[in-house]
């Protein structure tokens, strides 16, 4: 009886430890691509700001020409 209990216990806290290895893996691929976003958000920002100065010449040289 006590070392089926025990046995119990260890298969418990075996599972335990499993899935808080899987969550920290989860977070941390997470984190990862979160991280990779955030590398590649400021060529995004001057992608944006680029096609914004481009339609906004392209206005004015239309606005001009009448």
């Amino acid at each position: 009886m006590r070392t089926t209990i025990l046995l119990l216990a260890a298969a418990l806290t075996g599972c335990g430890v499993s899935e808080t290895a899987t969550v920290a893996a989860s977070a941390g691929a997470a984190k990862a691509k979160e991280a990779e976003q955030a590398k590649n958000a400021p060529a995004q920002v001057q992608g944006k700001l680029d096609e914004a100065m481009k339609q906004a010449e392209q206005k004015r040289e239309g606005g001009d020409a009448r």
